[in-house]
Order: C-alpha cells, then sequence, then structure tokens
C-alpha cells in the first residue's frame, strides 16, 4: 500500500455532533498521526485555509440560504461559489485521491472537482437518507390514513435511495458499514464495496467510570431525540415493564431532539440529560446497565458500540447496522418486534447474573475495535481506487 498518498477529505459532517463527524475528526486524527499529507474540506464558521503540520484545512462558510436538515447540519444550495478557492487549493495540494461521504454541498463539490480534475474517487456511506427522510415523512404526516401516509414514505424512501445509488456511481470504491448494505450498493451502482466499520475509544468508554452503585438498573439510550430513531418505543418500554410488575429500575436518556417533549410528559422513570460530551458523556454511558435502541434505520450504530466499551450490553432491532454488532445472547440481544424488547429487558431485570456476564462480553468485544485498523483498511481502498483510474487513463491513452 502507498502510503504516500496525497488524500483530500470532503465530509458531509466535521464540526457537527454526530457519527459522521467523529468518523470524520478520527479519520484526521489517524493521517495527522502516521504524517501523512492530507487535505480537509469542510462547512465551518468562516471560510479560510488553516495548516496544521501535515493537515490542510479549508473551512467555507455556509450561505445565509442554507437550510436546516437536522439538528446542526444544514445543506446551502450556493456552496458551489466556493469551488475556484477549493480548486487553487487542490492544484496546490496535488492530491492523489479525493473521497466523499454523502448526498450534501460539501461532498457534492468533491464529486464534481474529482471529476473535472480527473482524480481517483472513494465515496463512503454513512447514513441511510431515503429512511430518515421516509420516517420524518410518516410523522409529518400521521394526520392521514396510515395507509396514505405509509405509501408517500415509501414513494419517497425509493426516489432517495434510486438518487443516492445514481450519485454513488462517480467513486471508482465504495465503503459501506454493513454487509446489507455492501450488497445493496454493489447490486445498485456495480462499483466494488468495501466494508469500513467503525472503531471506539475504549479509554474514553470505558467501565472504570461508572459512579453509580445504587442497586437501581438504568436503561440507557444516546442519540437524536427524533422520529427516526424511533424514541416514543422508550416510553412504551417503561410502560409494559411498569404493568409487567418490574420496579428498581429507571431510564437515562442522553440527547435533543423533537420528540425530548413527548418523553417528559410520558415517561415515570425516565432522566433526561440533554447533550452531553467529554467526562460527562463517558459517565452517563458507565451508569447504564442495559442500552436500548430502538432506531430501524441507523446505516451502523456508534452508540451500541460506544455502550459495549463502558461494559453495557445492547438491545437493538433487527433493522438496519446495529444488528451487526450485537451478538444475539452475548453482548445484548437482537429484537424481532417490540415484544422482544420488553422480554428480554424483563429477562436481564430478572437474572443480574446474565446481566453481569453480558456486561462482561461487550467490554471484551470492544476493546477489539480499534480505529487504527479501520483506517488502516480505508486507506487501502484509496490505493485501490488509484491504482484502478490509473489503468481507465492507460487505456484512454492507448485509444
Amino acid at each position: 500500500m502507498n502510503n504516500s498518498l496525497r488524500v483530500v477529505y470532503f465530509p458531509d459532517s466535521f464540526l457537527e455532533v454526530n457519527g459522521v463527524a467523529m468518523t470524520s475528526n478520527k479519520l484526521v486524527g489517524f493521517a495527522r498521526k502516521r504524517g501523512y499529507p492530507f487535505l480537509c474540506v469542510f462547512a465551518g464558521k468562516k471560510t479560510e485555509v488553516s495548516q496544521d503540520g501535515n493537515i490542510t484545512f479549508v473551512s467555507l462558510k455556509r450561505s445565509a440560504l442554507s437550510f436546516r436538515m437536522d439538528e446542526d447540519l444544514k445543506y446551502d444550495p450556493l456552496f458551489q461559489r466556493h469551488i475556484s478557492l477549493v480548486q487553487k487549493e487542490l492544484e496546490k495540494f496535488r492530491p492523489d485521491v479525493f473521497h466523499i461521504t454523502g448526498l450534501n454541498d460539501v461532498s457534492i463539490m468533491g464529486a464534481y472537482l474529482a471529476w473535472k480534475m480527473d482524480v481517483a474517487l472513494v465515496g463512503s456511506w454513512h447514513t441511510n437518507l431515503h429512511e430518515y427522510a421516509a420516517s420524518r415523512l410518516r410523522t409529518k404526516l400521521n394526520f392521514l390514513p396510515k395507509k396514505h401516509h405509509q405509501s408517500f414514505a415509501e414513494f419517497l424512501k425509493k426516489r432517495i435511495l434510486d438518487g443516492a445509488k445514481l450519485y454513488y456511481k462517480m467513486p471508482q470504491i465504495l465503503l459501506a458499514p454493513n454487509q446489507e448494505l455492501i450488497d445493496m450498493l454493489s447490486k445498485g451502482t456495480g462499483r466494488t464495496v468495501r466494508l469500513m466499520i467503525r472503531g471506539v475509544d475504549t479509554e474514553m468508554f470505558s467501565t472504570e467510570k461508572r459512579t453509580v452503585n445504587d442497586n437501581i438498573l438504568r436503561f440507557g439510550f444516546v442519540g437524536r431525540l427524533r422520529a427516526e430513531k424511533n424514541v416514543r418505543m422508550l416510553a412504551d418500554l417503561e410502560k409494559a415493564l411498569l404493568k409487567a410488575g418490574k420496579k428498581n429500575f429507571k431510564f437515562l436518556i442522553v440527547g435533543e431532539g423533537s420528540e425530548r417533549d413527548f418523553l417528559e410528559k410520558n415517561m415515570m422513570t425516565a432522566e433526561l440529560t440533554g447533550f452531553l460530551e467529554g467526562e460527562q458523556l463517558s459517565e452517563a454511558y458507565a451508569n447504564m446497565d442495559v442500552f436500548i435502541f430502538p432506531s430501524e434505520t441507523d446505516a451502523f450504530g456508534n452508540v451500541p458500540q460506544e455502550a459495549m466499551a463502558s461494559g453495557v450490553p445492547a438491545l437493538v432491532t433487527n433493522q438496519g447496522g446495529p444488528k451487526f454488532i450485537v451478538k444475539h445472547g452475548e453482548t445484548g440481544f437482537i429484537a424481532e418486534n417490540f415484544d422482544d424488547f420488553v422480554k428480554y429487558s424483563a429477562e436481564l431485570i430478572d437474572n443480574p447474573e446474565k446481566l453481569a456476564e453480558m456486561k462482561r462480553l461487550s467490554r471484551e468485544f470492544a476493546l477489539s475495535r480499534s480505529w487504527d485498523s479501520v483506517f488502516e483498511a480505508v486507506y487501502q481502498a484509496y490505493n485501490e481506487a488509484k491504482v484502478f483510474l490509473d489503468g481507465k487513463k492507460k487505456l484512454r491513452k492507448k485509444k
């Protein structure tokens, strides 16, 4: 593998608080630590170019016409006005490979410039945008009969997914976080797709950060309190457990979003902390006993893995990426439906020995997921994309 590859990265999230931004910053940190030449183009508070050792940062300010896509993520329809500035920086940098991360203003610029400059392109899939959009539409249209808002949502999901497949035909090599997405992208784009899992910081997230010992079992959740995360199920789960006569438990819910008000009004045992980071977040994870992740739309699921690093087994759905992280019956459970969430939660309340063993196995699993091994595989994909495009260039010259 050519470790001197000059990589330009166009993340759709970098300064925001989400899984893509966290992964993006870890990738920059990996390149910095290894001394690899690396240029990162991202949406920032102001337009400026800065240098930090072997890392070049190009921050681009979004316009006043930007609109909100999530809690702190926006899209700027005028973002491409920065193309000339970015191209000048790229010409100075002399890139070998571009890396884009999604369907947004930053990555669209990266895809266009890779084509214009005839540079190898790698695309990574981080967010199931089609699932998110469909989930939010169902919530917006729930005043309609169920069959109508379901059909609208399915139509939107299919159209967005078709557009995403077309977009992801541009890179030479694709990266995806689980086998289902690998199969979908391979079939839909005809491209080679490699696995890109996520690592976890086992020093930041650790059993040693626990500060409670009151014999109360805490069910935990960390993430955006939005419809696509299916967080109302937490209220349903609490109600079902109370109805079944279970006691001495509570819910610890970390995050912000439009569903917070609903959870505050409809849960009896929940502590809602709002957004946490740093040591406060580490402590919150470690103080949980069972992690509940009801989302059916996540492509990977960083938070269940962070929970497991904290010694907290995870209950996840059988939809999306988190089911590929959890080993059923050992580091958590994979629920087929809501009744399974109730059954497995009650089982762990009633069986502290089983819970203790799952906690141990969860931490053990997390210790095997290093970020360095993840990004070494990413650099192999960069090299593969460059070799592929170089081969095509030679064929063009022969013609």
